[in-house]
């Protein structure tokens, strides 16, 4: 647990894809989260937590049914969904938190 607490700390925003080998909707996920992973680059972590083999990890963050996906920032969740999540949407979310405070100034 505490390697995946240093991984998601990080400034940068961190995706985290919660999915289980047996999953039917969490095999379609798959190559959409190596394409949005392609598509962010640098700008973002993503990862993938398989619940079964972390099963303390998919509890602390109350994940209930997968694929859930969690968009984390300095450590703390800033965004969650459920169910098959589609590119665009992934990465528009990632975009939104990948923002730096000077960036937000900017862009007002």
């Amino acid at each position: 647990m505490s390697d995946f607490n240093e991984l998601i700390k990080d400034e940068k925003p961190t995706l985290v894809d919660f999915y289980a080998e047996w999953c039917g909707p969490c095999k379609m996920q798959a190559p959409i989260i190596e394409k949005v992973k392609a598509e962010v680059g640098d700008t973002a972590n993503v990862l993938k937590i398989d619940i079964d083999k972390n099963e303390a990890v998919a509890r602390r963050y109350n994940v209930q049914s997968i694929p859930t996906l969690i968009l984390f920032k300095y450590g703390e969740p800033v965004w969650r969904a459920v169910g098959l999540q589609q590119q665009d949407v992934l990465v528009d979310k990632i975009r939104d938190y990948a923002k730096t405070k000077s960036d937000e100034r900017f862009n007002q």
